[in-house]
């Protein structure tokens, strides 16, 4: 929840406080971006061997670390620790997936990864306003250090209720042979999982193009203040948090693939008018298609991760794979998109502010067209 409440702001942090130029943005982000071909696999394994709820208790305990070496930073090279331990929290995403997709009935998949995001949503929405009213207050140094230290508080106590409260799911009662061959290699993966790896991957590498960049586009270039980006991002994140569960719901009773192609469509066309508008307005209007194409898909940009894709992933994947399968795509999307974040800086300095914007359109429905072409949803007997 804290964490809300400064990460739309961090690259401005990093440019203007730090001394970053745009490059080194990018290239913070990369290193921050790399979490998952270095460490979901692991995680995805572990989660399958040992539980799910031990790695994300172990994935949780790091995430109070990295904000005492952002706190001790007097330059944007002395957050490169922050960045590598921020990566490795990572590690718990394919055991968190694993976890949700566990206790949800197949039939209802859909509005039960709904009715978590919502719930689990609606406390931080409210977060991104209060962090520009803040910054616009105090200034990015002193404003982001009053959530570095709310989000170590939060974070120890977010490890105490997972530890207290998250129940095991994985059956371990049956026994299981002893075998040297690798792990990694035991899952087989349905040849649809694999294109929807595909898709997470050109996506994924899309968005990171832009994804470290809007806030700076759209306060410097759009001119816009930190109040008003905070207020469009609450208002982008209230409606998709509102809509998560209807649309999860919508995606068990019409299928799972309309309710993700559909956001697919609308993100890269959004996130390109970016270096269309002019003013606040504008802006807002974009955060609120934004926001309706969250809420639809259930996910961060709209499709991938979202309560469809996960619950279309949950059918295709048995229960004891899960975690290695949602590690295996995860590093091969982290692998991919890791250098994602740099390019988008490189463009940006080398040929201009809007090239890595156009770039994302591009791979947006690149994505789309990959998706609707080779990812089809199973029959329901074979779910």
């Amino acid at each position: 929840m804290c964490d809300n409440g400064w990460r739309t702001f961090w690259p401005l942090w990093l440019k203007n406080e730090l001394g970053a130029s745009i490059a080194a943005v990018g290239l913070l982000s990369m290193i921050r971006d790399s979490g998952p071909f270095l460490f979901q696999l692991p995680g995805g394994v572990l989660a399958d061997k040992f539980g799910r709820k031990k790695i994300i208790i172990l994935g949780t305990s790091i995430r109070f670390i990295p904000p005492f070496f952002f706190l001790l930073s007097s330059s944007w090279e002395q957050t490169i620790p922050a960045m590598i331990l921020s990566a490795l929290t990572s590690i718990y995403m394919p055991a968190f997936n694993a976890i949700v997709a566990d206790s949800l009935p197949s039939r209802q998949r859909g509005a039960g990864y709904g009715a978590y995001r919502m719930m689990t949503s609606l406390p931080m929405v409210i977060m991104p306003v209060i962090g520009g009213i803040i910054m616009d207050s105090y200034g990015y140094r002193d404003g982001v250090r009053i959530f570095l230290f709310a989000e170590i508080i939060a974070s120890v106590f977010i490890v105490y209720l997972r530890w207290r409260y998250i129940s095991e799911t994985l059956d371990k009662k049956a026994p299981q042979k002893a075998s040297t061959e690798p792990t990694v290699s035991t899952p087989k993966i349905p040849r649809t999982v694999w294109m929807m790896a595909i898709v997470s991957t050109i996506s994924s590498f899309g968005m990171r193009l832009v994804m470290q960049f809007a806030s700076i586009y759209v306060k410097d270039i759009v001119q816009i203040t930190n109040t008003e980006l905070g207020l469009a991002s609450t208002v982008s994140s209230l409606m998709a948090t509102l809509l998560s569960m209807p649309g999860g719901m919508l995606a068990d009773r019409v299928g799972r693939r309309p309710m993700i192609l559909l956001p697919m469509v609308i993100t890269p066309l959004t996130t390109f008018s970016l270096t269309l508008i002019s003013g606040f307005q504008q802006y807002l209007g974009l955060q609120v298609v934004g926001g309706l194409a969250m809420g639809i898909g259930g996910g961060a940009y709209g499709q991938t991760g979202g309560s469809a894709w996960q619950a279309l992933m949950a059918d295709l994947v048995p229960r004891e794979k899960r975690g290695t399968v949602n590690g295996i795509i995860g590093t091969v999307t982290g692998l991919v998109g890791a250098p994602s974040s740099w390019i988008g800086g490189y463009m940006w300095e080398n040929y201009s502010p809007e090239t890595p914007f156009q770039a994302t359109l591009v791979l947006g429905l690149l994505a789309l067209g990959v998706f609707a072409l080779f990812v089809k949803e199973p029959k329901k007997g074979e779910e």
